[in-house]
């Protein structure tokens, strides 16, 4: 709220401490809140799980200083797979993560065939896949199993639905709380599910 003089109120401004306590963590991604998440189970030995790096083929490359060049033109070598994959409890684990704006559903266009074809890969060799969602304007995070999303998966592919309600991903998936070291603690839910 603006006074007729055009300030600010002090108790909206977004340098004050009561705005940035309430509101601190919204708005942060949900890759880094993994990422964050995945250098705390690092740094406490619990797992080995990394964000895969895209791979680019470096086209034209431009040096305006000396100590500074600038890639200009690059191509992806290859699709690529799933965003994150390390080792937990001796097991594969394998994942993509995505963010969705919708307050209502998931679309499945935020997913590939060939992201589809590798978890699948992954499942069938014993592996641990999954997708973590999260529904920014609820700042609700959910762990989908890779079994759920394939089924969701094949009925779009036979003229069902193209994507999955939330209600429906709130009864197959499973809620992650944010906290203050793992975020997205998703290995306690893994723990749940596989051991």
């Amino acid at each position: 709220m603006n006074y007729p003089n055009g300030k600010r109120s002090a108790s909206v401004s977004k340098n004050n401490n009561l705005y940035s306590h309430q509101f601190g963590n919204r708005g942060m991604s949900l890759e880094k809140d993994i990422n964050d998440t995945n250098a705390y189970y690092l740094e406490t030995n619990k797992a080995v799980i990394h964000k895969k790096p895209t791979p680019i083929q470096i086209v034209k490359v431009n040096y305006p200083k000396r100590s500074a060049a600038v890639i200009t033109e690059a191509y992806f070598k290859q699709a690529s797979t799933t965003d994150y994959n390390g080792i937990y409890r001796e097991k594969y684990i394998d994942f993509e993560a995505k963010e969705t704006k919708n307050k209502t559903l998931f679309p499945l266009a935020n997913i590939h065939q060939h992201q589809i074809d590798h978890m699948e890969a992954v499942v069938a060799q014993g592996g641990v896949s999954f997708l973590l969602i999260r529904f920014a304007v609820l700042d609700e995070t959910y762990l989908l199993p890779a079994e759920k999303l394939f089924t969701h998966w094949n009925t779009q592919l036979n003229g069902g639905k193209k994507s999955i309600a939330y209600e429906t991903i709130k009864q197959q998936g499973y809620f992650i709380p944010f906290q203050y070291k793992a975020r997205v603690d998703y290995l306690t839910i893994i723990d749940k599910l596989y051991f």
